[in-house]
């Protein structure tokens, strides 16, 4: 009896290992037509101040999507900080995020607040995030990635 209780406690933890380790692999990153931020080069948003198309022969995998890059120079400063590039929250809406759900996105509607890009569902809910992008942007991190398994 006593060593069943020493056992319990030893298999649960084991079990929540392995849920956290499936989670883990699981891929994050949204993707639509084919690759992350509907094809266009997240690199682009920090460099040229506004979304460029990546192009289909400068691409790369990273975190289960396909990343398309507008130049091979983008695509080395991807694959050198990719974290530094990649939009928060998965490239879903950070919005949606923030009201504890997944929506997908307008690479056309976004932000860059604090060196990090944030993505938006549309024009109409940009001006909603930006009501209180600090509020909304701590609703978020809350929420992430738990939204991705509800």
């Amino acid at each position: 009896m006593t060593l069943r209780r020493a056992i319990l406690p030893v298999i649960a933890l084991l079990a929540l290992f392995l849920a956290a380790g499936a989670r883990a692999d699981q891929p994050i990153f949204y993707s639509h037509d084919g690759a992350a931020i509907g094809g266009y080069d997240t690199v682009s948003y920090f460099t040229s101040g506004a979304p460029v198309r990546g192009r289909p022969d400068i691409a790369v995998m990273w975190k289960g999507a396909v990343w398309l890059f507008s130049s091979m120079s983008n695509r080395e400063m991807f694959e050198a900080n990719p974290r530094a590039y990649a939009p928060q929250f998965g490239g879903y809406c950070a919005y949606g995020v923030s009201r504890g759900y997944t929506m997908e996105t307008d690479p056309t509607s976004w932000q860059i607040i604090g060196g990090k890009l944030y993505l938006i569902h549309d024009s109409g809910v940009l001006a909603l995030w930006t009501r209180d992008t600090v509020g909304n942007i701590a609703l978020s991190e809350a929420n992430w990635p738990d939204v991705l398994f509800d």
